[in-house]
C-alpha cells in the first residue's frame, strides 16, 4: 500500500529511462496525499507504452495520483488522472478505485478506448466516408475492444459530483466553475473525435460550415448528434 502523506510528491522523468518509450515522450506522475512509489513509476511507465503506439504524436504524459480519505467512500479513495498531450490534441481518462493499482487499470482502458473509437473515425475519414459502413461492425468491434480491456472501462458509471459538497442544498443552483477556450472552427468529424480524446459526453465548437455554435454529443448505442444554433430575424 502507499504511504500517504500531507504534501505534494512529484516524478518527472524522460521516456528513455523506459526503452519501451519513444526518447522524445515525457512522463510525469504527480502525488496528492501520496507517495509515489518507484516501483508503481515503473508500471505507469510501461503501461503508458502500450497507449503511445496508438497515437505515436503523443509527447508528454501527466499521471496524477490523488488519496481522499473518506471512509464512506473506500471503494473510490484513490483516484488516478491521465493526460496526454499530442500534436495539436490531447487525450484524458481518470478513474476511481480502492487501489491505485485498479484505478491506475481502469483510466488506461479508457483512454485505451477513446483512442481507439478515434483512429477508427480518422481512418474513415481518409478513405472518403462520412460514416462507419456498420454500426453493427462498429458495435462488435467496441465490445471486442471492450472485452480486450478486461471489462476495465465501466459505460454505466459515473463519478460522484464534485461540487456536492460546496452547494448548499437549500440554495437554488449555481454557477460554481466557468471555463473559457479558444473557438477555431472544426469539422463535425473533428468535434466527435476531440470529444471522444478527452473522454466527455458532449463537444462544444464552431461549426466550419456554418461558423455557428455547435454541440455534438452521444445518443443511444454508438451514434451521436448535433446541436447546432441558428440566427433568427426578429424584426
Amino acid at each position: 500500500m502507499m504511504a500517504t502523506t500531507g504534501r505534494r510528491s512529484s516524478v518527472t522523468t524522460p521516456a528513455d529511462t523506459n526503452d519501451t518509450l519513444s526518447p522524445d515522450t515525457q512522463v510525469s506522475i504527480t502525488g496528492r496525499n501520496v507517495e509515489v512509489p518507484e516501483h508503481f513509476a515503473e508500471r505507469v511507465h510501461k503501461k503508458l507504452a502500450k497507449i503511445e503506439r496508438l497515437d505515436p504524436t503523443l509527447t508528454f504524459f501527466h499521471v496524477e495520483l490523488q488519496h481522499e480519505p473518506n471512509p464512506r467512500r473506500a471503494d473510490e479513495s484513490n483516484r488516478i488522472q491521465i493526460t496526454a498531450t499530442g500534436k495539436g490534441h490531447i487525450a484524458r481518462a481518470e478513474a476511481k478505485e480502492d487501489s491505485f493499482y485498479a484505478a491506475l487499470e481502469t483510466a488506461l482502458a479508457k483512454m485505451e478506448r477513446s483512442l481507439r473509437k478515434v483512429k477508427a473515425r480518422r481512418s474513415i475519414s481518409r478513405s472518403g466516408h462520412r460514416a462507419p459502413l456498420s454500426t453493427g461492425e462498429v458495435g462488435a468491434q467496441l465490445v471486442a475492444e471492450s472485452q480486450e480491456a478486461r471489462g476495465a472501462d465501466d459505460l454505466g458509471k459515473y463519478d460522484v459530483d464534485p461540487y456536492a459538497d460546496k452547494v448548499d442544498d437549500v440554495v437554488p443552483g449555481q454557477i460554481v466553475r466557468t471555463k473559457e477556450h479558444p473557438a477555431t472552427p472544426m469539422s463535425v468529424d473533428d468535434a466527435l473525435s476531440e470529444m471522444e480524446l478527452v473522454g466527455h459526453d458532449f463537444y462544444l465548437f464552431i461549426n466550419e460550415e456554418t461558423q455557428q455554435p455547435s454541440v455534438v454529443y452521444r445518443r443511444h448505442a454508438f451514434d451521436y448528434g448535433l446541436i447546432s444554433l441558428v440566427a433568427t430575424d426578429e424584426s
